[in-house]
């Protein structure tokens, strides 16, 4: 199936729209707050599996997974079922009251977990779980100092944002005090270099460190890292970088927490990408794949931690919290990335995936560095000097919606326009291939109407 015999859905398979294209747009400009960036201008009315249709029925590939979340896919009928029996029966409780599926997700999710990290809270969004893990990080510790990488994106609430440096920092006042950097392993742009060229990345972690510890008011907690930096441009760590990242919190008394809001639940090849190094972090957190596209996230610590902060008063209730719904559906989720052996299907994918992005590059100059690991790739588009080339990107990714392929270009100033690529694992490697197609239709469509200019 090529970009141009993409088959379109009959009218009448769709959800029908209450209001006109026109009006839709009217309202929604007149009435949603803006928070960053621009809408896409596609309107989307339905979505199964990998594929998304809009209000004329247009077929769109989803190669982000919704925001990065729908692991499953979109509608997958296990979660639907689940879904259903649970919207009928048991719903929301109130936050201090512990229910059965509750207990089935904790016990799925730590049987899926090195044993070290065994007590779990089940919140909505990625903030929340960093929220949490950062509050109880500083209650173990006694400090207050966190420190992140510089591409780092952890979530919008007021700890969680003050985490962040990729984006969203300016405008607000102060952040929350003590909160430090260590330079965003970047391997393509990173000016730490060996004699023959190759990148030296423990020399930059080294001066990393040295800069922390002389910000440092001796109040370190923890280190909050990303396993693949994603909001910041998909950067994968070195090998070997987490294992002597954990060493240097160790040496400091402090805390190494691994957001794998995008990487966990088999995405990059791996159950969870903190196990490519065998490295076991002190708290884990979890959100977008647990819940397959619903809103459930986890903190998952271990028990001395939990205990310490038990009994120094450790608080943190939200509406949400535990709520049984989508804990019964975090639990299916579980139970199906077991029992199908997605994380083995991700690696496979992500080989053919990896393969057709590198044939891309070899065609197109542009694609500047070809990154990621499994089903979570990113490409980076450079000018000939290898400077960031962000608004060929935006045309690139404007094309490809345009011939039925969603997939999200990463602005951030500084780091070059890169896509984000993270379909469900459920992709087909036919559906691998007619993404690759329509990629290469964009790129050719968008250089050659630069030549003409």
């Amino acid at each position: 199936m090529t970009a141009d015999t993409q088959p379109n859905v009959p009218e009448t398979e769709l959800p029908q729209p209450t209001r006109s294209t026109a009006d839709f747009w009217k309202v929604a400009n007149s009435k949603l707050i803006r928070y960053g960036g621009q809408w896409s201008d596609v309107r989307i009315v339905r979505a199964k599996g990998t594929v998304m249709w809009d209000e004329n029925g247009k077929r769109v590939m989803d190669w982000t997974s919704g925001q990065m979340s729908s692991v499953l896919g979109h509608g997958h009928p296990e979660i639907v079922a689940v879904v259903d029996r649970y919207m009928r029966n048991l719903d929301h409780l109130f936050s201090g009251m512990i229910s059965d599926p509750v207990v089935d997700l904790a016990e799925a999710l730590t049987s899926m977990l090195p044993p070290q990290l065994n007590k779990c809270m089940f919140l909505s969004t990625g903030g929340e779980t960093n929220e949490c893990a950062l509050k109880m990080a500083k209650m173990y510790t006694g400090g207050h100092e966190i420190v992140s990488l510089s591409a780092s994106y952890h979530g919008m609430t007021h700890g969680a944002g003050a985490a962040t440096f990729s984006v969203g920092r300016r405008g607000y006042g102060p952040q929350l005090p003590g909160n430090l950097i260590l330079p965003v392993p970047y391997a393509y742009r990173s000016p730490f270099r060996h004699a023959d060229g190759s990148y030296d990345w423990r020399t930059e972690l080294e001066y990393g460190w040295n800069l922390v510890d002389r910000q440092s008011t001796g109040a370190l907690a923890a280190v909050m890292i990303e396993p693949i930096v994603s909001t910041g441009g998909i950067i994968t760590l070195p090998e070997g970088y987490l294992k002597e990242l954990k060493k240097g919190c160790e040496k400091r008394g402090m805390l190494l927490i691994v957001d794998e809001a995008q990487t966990g639940m088999g995405r990059t090849g791996d159950m969870f990408a903190f196990e490519h190094e065998g490295v076991v972090p002190d708290m884990l957190t979890l959100s977008k794949t647990l819940g397959a596209g619903l809103p459930l996230g986890a903190t998952i610590v271990t028990e001395e931690v939990e205990r310490v902060c038990a009994e120094r008063g450790f608080f943190y209730y939200t509406t949400h919290l535990n709520d049984p719904l989508v804990a019964a559906v975090g639990a299916k989720v579980c139970e199906i990335i077991k029992r199908d052996e997605m994380h083995k299907h991700a690696a496979k994918k992500g080989e053919l995936l990896r393969q057709g992005l590198l044939g891309l590059q070899k065609k197109y100059p542009c694609i500047g560095d070809v990154r990621g690991r499994g089903l979570m790739m990113g490409i980076e588009i450079v000018q000939a000097d290898k400077t960031p080339a962000d608004e060929l990107g935006t045309r690139v990714s404007t094309r490809c919606m345009e011939l039925g392929l969603s997939c999200n270009v990463v602005q951030l100033k500084g780091m070059g326009g890169t896509f984000r690529i993270a379909p469900p694992l459920t992709i087909t490697p036919e559906e691998i291939a007619e993404g690759i197609a329509i990629m290469d239709r964009a790129f050719a469509d968008v250089l050659a109407e630069n030549e003409k200019q």
